[in-house]
């Protein structure tokens, strides 16, 4: 049997992945200096918001709204 995982980091990237991996980077980086500008939140729950993570629970305490 064998490791695909292995083998598709062995294969050369086409110019369209090696495009669209950078395009990726660039919107991660946009996203992350946009987050960096909003407020921070004061006595929140704390973690990723749960709203776009789906994790509704708080320590062991699951709630649904």
């Amino acid at each position: 049997m064998t490791n695909t995982n292995t083998e598709a980091k062995s294969k050369p990237l086409s110019e369209a992945a090696r495009r669209a991996l950078a395009e990726a980077e660039e919107r991660r980086k946009e996203y992350r200096k946009r987050e960096a500008a909003l407020p921070k939140e004061v006595g929140g729950r704390g973690g990723n918001e749960p709203g776009r993570y789906g994790d509704w629970e708080v320590k062991g305490i699951v709630s649904d709204f």
